[in-house]
């Protein structure tokens, strides 16, 4: 996150006037228009060089890794993300860095596991531990990284998965801190306590605008990505376009955008200024990212919050200038709604918003407009995450289920039998015997192709005694297992590294009836047996 930071940071530094890595409004409009567009077309035909399976970056890459492939991300498409997103915001792109900061820190921790050979759980574990340092990294929030990871990413709220990722979170942390300091991502000059009950029902309105806005934007981003664009080359020229025509006359649209949020603080943007900005960074952010251009939506939800919180206070200060709250507040707390009301996080946003603000006095208010919002989101316009929306509109399921979740916690060497022995088909009475001795559950069949077919032990034991009284003379020299009387288990291979998750879907083939767990392909040696009552008993199904 930051050398991401960097690559953006110092070369907007040194080419815009002031050095301010942000003052693209300084520039005139002509330059303006030709940075996006010419960005945009660039970028474009870059992309139509790569690799379709390189083109997909961002959060919803990640949650897609996640979701199908264990966590495994590659490293090629951090390499394009990184890349690809730097130029975007370098250009003016209207987007975050968190997105790209949030791919690349999980793609680093899935790297680092998979280099290390971890089983696939472990992965899934470091996936979050990477988007929570991306997060913590970029704002200074240590606990809304652990949270949003939790909450967004996971889905899913687990003691074994809090403590490597607060663990993950506090370094990153840390190192931010060691780099630019240990201030907040913004200065909030003005007093954070609400002066009068009476603004309640104020701060209530706020919410129900900011989940009305936030609904109106969620359906726009789902509208255009179901555009017929082929294309991502054609999908970013779009973009470039739309960010072009309007920065003319907006130009606070380009860019991350937060120079803006520090004036709504201030209170130095009018109220109409406000109004436009809110109208035209919406639209303009809706497209970029239903475009799929490689920058994030988090920046941007946070501007929209804060433009409508401002206004909000403005006209306040000016109905009611005895009763008003500092503006400030209403900025606040319209970025954690929005937020919650975009990414569908509640607990999220009110956890950003405290960090950001470093104080709990704006902790009620907070609460307040972050429920409202989210629930006009979800209940009155029916949208989801903007994140499980953009997988959707990829033909892509993100449904939390807690079985599967349960199921992806777990590798398969936690619920495996290790109790068995291996045999080929045809042994000895003696090879027989010696294998019952052991008493295990399982007993495996392999021939040189590996496991064939299981069978229970006690299946061989009553085969055996059947036929103890006969004499040694009598008795056959070797013993055929597949023509003996027991209840045989078609068997498979799979990865000691795999979840349970992907032992649950192998075993649904009608074809398999059982898993023999191997150290990998190069080594056919079983490590343990396991079948559909094994994994049912582990997740307690049968309770």
């Amino acid at each position: 996150m930051l050398l991401f930071r960097a690559a953006v940071q110092l070369p907007l530094m040194a080419l815009l006037p002031g050095h301010d890595s942000e003052a693209f409004e300084v520039l005139t409009p002509f330059v303006r228009v030709g940075l996006v567009v010419g960005g945009a077309l660039i970028l474009g035909a870059w992309t139509q060089h790569l690799d379709p399976q390189r083109q997909s970056v961002g959060v919803v890459h990640v949650m897609e890794r996640l979701n199908g492939f264990q966590g495994r991300m590659p490293l090629g498409n951090a390499i394009v993300q990184f890349v690809g997103g730097a130029f975007a915001l370098l250009t003016g792109q209207s987007g975050g860095r968190e997105g790209p900061a949030i791919h690349l820190g999980a793609a680093s921790s899935s790297l680092l596991g998979q280099f290390l050979d971890l089983p696939n759980n472990s992965i899934r574990t470091l996936v979050a531990c990477g988007t929570a340092a991306a997060i913590a990294g970029s704002f200074n929030t240590p606990l809304a990284g652990v949270i949003f990871a939790m909450e967004v990413i996971m889905m899913e709220y687990t003691i074994a998965s809090f403590i490597p990722v607060i663990l993950a979170a506090v370094t990153s942390t840390l190192l931010s801190q060691a780099v630019f300091g240990n201030h907040t991502a913004f200065v909030v000059r003005g007093d954070m306590q609400v002066q009068s009950l009476i603004e309640y029902p104020l701060l209530l309105l706020e919410g129900l605008l900011v989940g009305c806005i936030g609904g109106a934007f969620l359906a726009a981003i789902e509208r255009l990505s179901r555009a017929p664009v082929e294309t991502l080359r054609a999908r970013i020229a779009i973009a470039g376009v739309a960010t072009g025509s309007v920065c003319v006359f907006v130009p606070e649209v380009m860019g991350i955008g937060y120079d803006t949020v520090d004036q709504a603080l201030a209170g130095n943007i009018a109220l109409g200024t406000l109004i436009l900005i809110v109208a035209a960074k919406s639209f303009v952010s809706a497209v970029t990212y239903a475009m799929r251009v490689p920058v994030g939506i988090i920046g941007p939800t946070l501007v929209i919050g804060a433009c409508i919180g401002a206004a909000l206070g403005k006209a306040e200060s000016a109905l009611a200038p005895d009763l008003a709250s500092d503006a400030a507040i209403y900025v606040m707390v319209g970025m954690g709604a929005m937020m919650a009301a975009v990414l569908q996080a509640p607990l999220t946003a009110l956890i950003t918003v405290v960090e950001l603000t470093g104080t709990l006095d704006s902790l009620l208010p907070a609460m307040l407009a972050i429920v409202v919002a989210t629930i006009i989101v979800g209940s009155l316009f029916k949208q989801r995450s903007v994140f499980v929306s953009a997988l959707e509109a990829r033909g892509l399921d993100y449904v939390p289920d807690p079985i599967a979740q349960q199921l992806h916690r777990t590798a398969v060497g936690g619920a495996m039998q290790r109790s068995f022995a291996r045999l080929p088909q045809v042994v000895t009475h003696t090879q027989a015997v010696d294998a019952r001795r052991a008493q295990p559950r399982w007993i495996v069949v392999e021939d040189a192709g590996g496991p064939r077919y299981i069978f229970p032990a006690p299946d061989l034991t009553r085969f055996l005694d059947a036929i103890d009284g006969d004499q040694p003379s009598e008795r056959a020299a070797t013993i055929d297992l597949e023509s003996i009387p027991a209840t045989r288990l078609r068997a498979h291979p799979i990865d000691i590294r795999a979840t349970l998750y992907e032992a649950w879907e192998v075993l649904k083939k009608p074809s398999i009836e059982a898993l023999c767990v191997r150290r990998g392909a190069s080594d056919p040696t079983v490590l343990g047996v396991l079948t559909r009552e094994d994994i049912a008993r582990y997740v307690r199904l049968d309770r």
